[in-house]
């Protein structure tokens, strides 16, 4: 069954439905943790920046990372005396000539909530199968107590799944509308005694706000903020910074906060909100209405915001579709990977939440191709003069499903002006220091937590070989093959062959397309 609420405006029209998502097997389909696990002799990508090396030899006690070792020249005999030196109770595998890098952090995963009766396994091991370690869920739409039991069946690695950061949507697992600032605040502490690392907002009136966002620092809980167009007028992204947000989800809000000569974005006069056909239409010109590149307004909200130590999430990648819907619509992995109930869900549908594509025009896609242009120059300029941009993806919405969806994203921060290696630190260490996990994940540290990507390509030449579907290429032999996707993921010391489980998701959709 398809629901409008749930995904980017639940909260809005003061009620919460609940999709009911099949719990995750209890079966962790990887090998270890080990007592040594040792990878010889692949090229260190580490996420600080800094450009590749190797060969080096990495060692994991348990699920720790314990050294990383240089171990020689590129295409040079590797003398055994600068190798770590194992026993036969260790775990030794080659990986020369591979890429190695730190697991992947999604901070906009939603764990299939949208959709009645998708297993959790679906989204589990595709982000698994990218290479993605860590997911902040940002709205627990199956309802926190479901989001907290595999978040703990996660961390004791009894299910195959990523590391669960849970966060709540305001006012969900709750009996009542909240309406005053201690309401607010009594809400907060209500779901932080429960286990919530976190919040996700979608604007409410200043002095709830404030005092949401306020508790919430002292209850040291994680805020994340959707500037839906429904209050972005009384707090616009600047204003939330201020009030002690601490990471702004896709790009509303940004605009507002530039604008110059205009209070209300420029709606047509017979808007309506629920209408998603006139949301996203409007959405796709919002960006033009702010403040000029480069202007006074501009640079002022700019070097604020990075003042703040502001955190932004622009999920592009769910936004892709308003500017190229026929090639969203038919991208590669849909045959093979994609869910039949995700697929009728993405259809044109005047009730489903991103299915708005009622009769979606050239003048559309033209629109929010000059929207992305200016989106995307913020977000580099942004990141140029210190400011932290991350990654999620927003999967199982608008024909964005989970794994293939976060690459995209890489894609589109390079295609803003990321260098690649400023793309994976936006994957790796922005988004562990985002979640105030830097100490943990996010680089290849002796000390930190074994999260590591293994991929056979070089993924900083071509972000396409991380892709589950791999890249289509033309060997010296004439053949097209396809080549790469992740070949292996670790995650908490646990070695999951990527492969193996992109094959599980096949076997999945396979089997839900027979019934």
């Amino acid at each position: 069954m398809k629901k409008l609420l749930i995904g980017f405006a639940f909260c809005f029209f003061s009620m919460h439905l609940m999709s009911a998502t099949l719990d995750a097997p209890l079966v962790s389909e990887g090998e270890g943790p080990f007592n040594r696990l040792i990878l010889r002799g692949g090229i260190l990508i580490n996420g600080e920046g800094a450009p590749p090396t190797g060969p080096v030899d990495i060692v994991i006690q348990g699920n720790k990372i314990i050294s990383v070792q240089s171990v020689g020249a590129p295409g040079v005999t590797i003398k055994e005396g600068r190798r770590p030196i194992s026993n036969e109770s260790d775990r030794v595998i080659d990986i020369s000539g591979n890429y190695v890098l730190p697991g992947f952090i999604d901070l906009h995963g939603h764990i299939a909530g949208s959709v009645d009766g998708l297993p959790a396994e679906y989204p589990f091991k595709l982000w698994l199968a990218h290479g993605i370690t860590t997911v902040r869920e940002p709205g627990s739409f199956n309802g926190l107590d479901w989001t907290l039991k595999h978040q703990k069946l996660s961390q004791k690695n009894e299910i195959t799944a990523p590391r669960i950061i849970p966060y709540i949507g305001f006012n969900m697992d709750w009996d009542k509308q909240i309406t005053t600032p201690e309401e607010a605040r009594k809400w907060v502490r209500h779901v932080a005694k429960k286990g919530a690392k976190g919040i996700k907002f979608f604007g409410l009136p200043k002095k709830m706000m404030a005092a949401a966002l306020d508790e919430a620092q002292k209850q040291k809980l994680g805020t994340a903020m959707h500037h839906a167009q429904l209050n972005v007028v009384g707090t616009n992204a600047l204003d939330s910074a201020r009030m002690g947000l601490t990471t702004m989800e896709h790009w509303y809000g940004l605009p507002e906060a530039m604008f110059e000569d205009m209070v209300i974005q420029d709606y047509p006069l017979d808007y309506n909100y629920n209408n998603e056909s006139h949301r996203f239409t409007e959405a796709g010109r919002l960006w033009q209405q702010a403040a000029a590149e480069g202007s006074d307004k501009w640079n002022a909200v700019r070097d604020e915001l990075i003042e703040l130590d502001f955190t932004i999430n622009p999920t592009m990648t769910i936004y892709e579709a308003s500017r190229d819907v026929m090639r969203e619509r038919n991208a590669d992995w849909h045959h093979d990977y994609t869910h039949p109930k995700l697929k009728a869900f993405f259809e044109p549908n005047r009730e489903s939440h991103g299915s708005y594509f009622f009769d979606w025009t050239t003048q559309n896609e033209i629109d929010w191709k000059a929207n992305f242009r200016k989106w995307m120059n913020f977000l580099n300029d942004y990141k140029n003069h210190g400011g932290r941009v991350t990654i999620g993806s927003d999967a199982g919405y608008i024909y964005k499903i989970f794994g293939f969806g976060y690459i995209r994203e890489m894609e589109l921060l390079q295609e803003a002006g990321f260098h690649p290696l400023e793309v994976i630190q936006s994957a790796t260490l922005n988004g562990a220091e985002a979640l105030g996990m830097e100490g943990q994940i996010g680089s290849v540290l002796p000390g930190k937590l074994a999260d590591l990507v293994i991929v056979e390509e070089n993924p900083i030449a071509n972000f396409k070989v991380l892709y589950g579907t791999g890249h289509y290429r033309l060997g010296l032999d004439n053949v097209a093959k396809r080549v790469g996707g992740v070949k292996y993921t670790i995650k908490d010391g646990i070695l999951y062959d990527a492969k193996q489980l992109r094959e599980d998701v096949k076997a999945l959709v396979v089997k839900a397309k027979s019934k």
